[in-house]
């Protein structure tokens, strides 16, 4: 491509040279050789065309061009070609105008051979990562930043912005995706390969094919968005016709290795659970490996859109054979216990099961007979034969459920409904005193019913049935009504048994016995054959009704004694006088006479209440025995029943109050004084412990003694017994006292209270013991001493000690407190106080008097010494 140089001397001026005739035709002569030369040059260059169909051609071909047409650039702007075209311009010759214009040519081709090698450069990176790349990077990474490079291109190229340059070059990369797909995707190898190396391997050449669809629209989505207004409006057709095919060949690929996985995962560990033939197993994976094998003798390329049609003829025998075997092996495993639709009865339900079986692999074969291609195919033979080897089988397991059902039925049915209504769950015989001896179950066999229902399901399945099941089947609503109102009849007698309490049951023992007698002939003499089934489900129903209004009325009365029971079991027998702020709080005694007092006031309420139970009892009377007397023996064990209720709501009456009384005790809420006096030589409780003591032992007798007011009743009776004259002047009331009082609960609140008492007592005269310290001012005898010190006549700071000493314990007295709260007792100090003061302030006057007559004494004795001297 070296342009020939001419051989004249060129070294004068242009202008000079252009001038001179012969200089001017050997330039000229020159000049043509390099347009002849330059415009062969480009004629080749133009016509040349990639080599391959991948985008590396492209590229290789552009750098080709810009080789070539760099190297005559350069060759054109040496400064001797230069001077050639000056002096040629200068002459005027008309040859320069004709050789401007294919250097113009050559000009254009070059930049634009220059620009595209340019360009297609940077992308070549991202094209080698796209051909030689492994893992997730080729779809993650290499796809994105591939078609972000080639927008740039796109943007900045001056040449590669067109439809016609950038379609043809993203066809090229479609079809190395393409190419890569093919090479990682390989059915001569895949189907040898593991099952989840295979699935892996599919599933990234899909993805990769998505992927670059997926980034190609988001591509044309940026250079929308970055203003430029050459968008990427290129045939999707073009681009993504052939992969978009490929994707769906993968997902079949995928398909067909998913479903042998699941052959073997599902199937397998099945058959090693339930046969005892390993070699099942080993058919199995013969069967499977048969299914795929055409996949790897194919003789086309699954991937060639061409090859569409045989594509689907492979598939369809997959799927086909697939549906065979998975037929055959669900029907393999599962004869023994099929999976049944929603309602149905085992064996009508396994027929049905092994039909719907039946009918899948049926259509299959019907789709195989259809394209006779298939059919006609080794392979085809074999699913045939298959088919009719599993059809035969589930056609012999339908006659053999069938033969055993309708003989089991024939046989069992008459048994079952010559089976009596009910079942009793303990002997008849036996009264009925306590609920456990009177259950009843409903005796209506779940076989009668599934029989009722797979004779139905027979009949949808056109199988002749047995005519008394057919008659049953005919009578279901009816025996489903019989067993509905026995069920809501037995739920209603079960309930009111379970309503009434011993005492009632055996109240109403009469009214029972009846029911069960009417009960029993439903367990002894009405069978699901009989005819007065409905009349015996009404009587019983009525009887039921009655005995429960009955027991509802009881219940009721039960419900106002209980009521009453319970306000006298709930009564505060102990209700303390108030005291207000400042108020002085009561003594002992009017303590207890108060709260005894108001105790009377309660009795006579509760006394009331207890009186009017026995008109409520009289009532029931009145319902259940037809009498108001207050004594039907019917009632007795009625009656006492509630003398029973009525002693222990008074014993628990008595309890709660003694425990209320004990809290009372403990607490620190003083309720009573006691004052404390100094009674010579001794300071006292007043009144003292032992009396206190004796008050609160007859406090607690007196709550006790409240029950002597609740007169007991005559035995069997609900009436108060009436006094017993056991002397002439000497009447007896039989009252609840008797029992109540022996209550060991009682006893032990008793004794509980006077302990607690007891020590709360020698508490305060243990704190009293410090006032002692003063009992010198009454313990002395005052006379003795006041004589000693007028026998000493001491001197009288002596007497100021003294007289001191008397004066502070009298102060310092005034300054103690008066009052000591502890628990529910308030002691009263001041009366000790004011006599130990009186005390201190009469030493205080005995000593005062004494000095006076000591110091008169002397002082008439110094009297007399003066006067006689």
């Amino acid at each position: 491509l070296k342009l020939e140089m001419p051989t004249v001397n060129l070294d004068r001026e242009v202008s000079l040279l252009a001038t001179v005739p012969g200089v001017v035709r050997s330039l000229k002569s020159c000049a043509v050789t390099w347009q002849k030369l330059i415009s062969r040059v480009l004629e080749e260059q133009l016509k040349k065309v990639p080599q391959g169909d991948g985008p590396f051609a492209e590229i290789d071909l552009w750098r080709e061009k810009n080789a070539a047409l760099s190297a005559l650039t350069k060759q054109i702007k040496l400064p001797e070609v230069q001077k050639v075209l000056e002096i040629l311009q200068e002459a005027e010759s008309e040859f320069t105008g004709n050789l401007q214009i294919v250097l113009s040519d050559l000009k254009r081709h070059h930049m634009e051979a220059q620009d595209s090698a340019k360009f297609l450069s940077t992308v070549e990176r991202h094209l080698k990562n796209l051909t030689t790349g492994t893992g997730v990077d080729v779809i993650s990474n290499t796809i994105p930043s591939l078609l972000n490079a080639l927008r740039l291109v796109w943007i900045m190229s001056r040449c590669y912005n067109k439809d016609e340059r950038m379609v043809p070059f993203l066809e090229r990369i479609s079809w190395e995706i393409s190419a890569r797909v093919r090479r990682v995707v390989d059915l001569q190898t895949l189907f040898k390969q593991d099952i989840a190396a295979a699935k892996k391997k599919i599933t990234e050449a899909k993805n990769t094919l998505e992927q670059w669809k997926k980034s190609y629209f988001a591509t044309c989505i940026q250079v929308e968005e970055s203003g430029s207004k050459r968008y990427w409006k290129f045939d999707v057709k073009r681009l993504f016709e052939k992969t978009d095919y490929m994707v769906l060949i993968c997902q079949d690929l995928y398909d067909i290795f998913q479903v042998t996985e699941e052959l073997y995962n599902i199937f397998i560990p099945e058959l090693i659970t339930v046969s005892e033939n390993p070699k099942a197993i080993d058919e199995l994976r013969r069967e499977v490996n048969i299914i795929i094998s055409p996949m790897e003798e194919l003789t086309f390329d699954p991937f060639s859109m061409e090859t569409a049609r045989d594509w689907g003829f492979v598939m369809e025998e997959f799927r086909e054979d697939v549906t065979v075997e998975i037929v055959k092996q669900i029907f393999v495993q599962n004869f023994k216990d099929p999976p049944r639709y929603k309602n149905h009865p085992p064996v009508a339900g396994a027929i049905a099961w092994s039909r719907s079986l039946s009918q899948r692999i049926q259509h299959t074969i019907t789709r195989f007979q259809e394209e006779e291609e298939l059919l006609a195919s080794e392979r085809g033979k074999e699913v045939k034969q298959i088919y009719l080897q599993v059809v035969k089988k589930m056609e012999e397991y339908e006659v053999q459920k069938y033969r055993q059902w309708r003989e089991r039925t024939e046989h069992m049915l008459p048994l079952l409904l010559k089976e009596t209504l009910l079942t009793a769950t303990s002997a008849t015989e036996e009264p009925v005193t306590t609920k456990k001896s009177c259950c009843f179950t409903l005796n209506f066999s779940p076989e009668i019913s599934e029989i009722i229902i797979e004779t139905k399901y027979m009949e949808q399945l056109g199988l002749p049935v047995p005519e008394l099941a057919r008659y049953m089947a005919l009578q279901e609503d009816k025996y489903l009504r019989y067993t509905s109102k026995m069920k809501a009849m037995l739920d209603g007698y079960h309930k009111l048994m379970e309503m009434m309490s011993e005492a009632e049951i055996k109240l109403l023992d009469h009214y029972v016995q009846e029911l069960w007698k009417i009960l029993k002939s439903g367990q002894k003499r009405f069978t699901w054959k009989s005819v007065g089934i409905g009349e015996f489900i009404l009587q019983c129903t009525q009887i039921i009704g009655k005995l429960e209004l009955l027991v509802h009325y009881i219940h009721n009365i039960s419900e106002d004694i209980n009521s009453k029971l319970q306000s006298i079991e709930s009564t505060n027998l102990f209700k303390f006088p108030h005291s207000k702020n400042g108020d002085k709080h009561p003594g002992a005694k009017e303590f207890f006479d108060y709260v005894k007092c108001e105790q009377e006031k309660e009795v006579e309420q509760l006394v009331r209440k207890y009186s009017a139970i026995p008109q409520l009892l009289i009532e029931v009377e009145r319902r259940v025995a037809n009498t108001n007397s207050g004594k039907s023996p019917k009632l007795a064990s009625y009656y006492a029943y509630w003398e029973n209720r009525i002693y222990q709501v008074l014993t628990q009456l008595i309890v709660k109050n003694l425990q209320a009384f004990n809290a009372t005790v403990l607490a620190n809420v003083p309720l009573l004084q006691i004052e404390v006096v100094l009674s010579v030589p001794e300071i006292t409780l007043q009144p003292n412990a032992s009396e206190f003591e004796k008050m609160t032992v007859q406090f607690i007798q007196d709550c006790v003694e409240v029950t002597k007011h609740f007169v007991r009743w005559m035995h069997g009776t609900c009436i108060e017994c009436r006094p017993q004259h056991v002397k002439m002047d000497e009447a007896v009331t039989f009252s609840f006292y008797s029992d109540v009082s022996q209550s060991p609960l009682i006893t032990e609140q008793a004794v509980l209270i006077t302990q607690n008492v007891h020590k709360l007592l020698a508490s305060l005269t243990e704190y009293l013991n410090q006032w002692k310290r003063y009992d010198l001012l009454w313990k002395s005898d005052k006379d003795t001493v006041l004589d000693r010190l007028a026998a000493e006549k001491p001197a009288c700071v002596i007497f100021d000690e003294q007289l001191q000493f008397y004066m502070k314990v009298a102060q310092e007295v005034t300054q103690r407190p008066l009052i000591k709260d502890e628990q529910f007792i308030r002691l009263q100090l001041a009366p000790l106080a004011s006599a130990v003061q009186e005390n201190a302030k009469s030493w205080m006057m005995s000593l005062g008097k004494l000095l006076n007559e000591l110091v008169r004494e002397e002082l008439f004795s110094l009297q007399d010494e003066i006067q006689v001297g």
